[in-house]
């Protein structure tokens, strides 16, 4: 299935949810966080929050700094 991350195309398997997103942009461990269809998805939900063909992800790298 095909969807919109980060205004790039990226094709997933059928069932993916937002963790196996992550893994496949292999941002595990990363601090980030994710907007999918203008909602943000807690890190908490990644495992159960199932992708759809179509979505549009945002995905934000926190940076630090002082």
């Amino acid at each position: 299935m095909n969807m919109t991350v980060n205004g790039d195309q990226v094709s997933l398997q059928e069932g993916a949810n937002a963790a196996d997103l992550i893994d496949h942009l292999d941002l595990r461990g990363k601090r980030i966080a994710m907007e999918v269809n203008l909602e943000i998805v807690p890190r908490s939900l990644y495992q159960r929050h199932r992708l759809q063909a179509g979505d549009r992800i945002e995905i934000v790298h926190a940076i630090g700094g002082g």
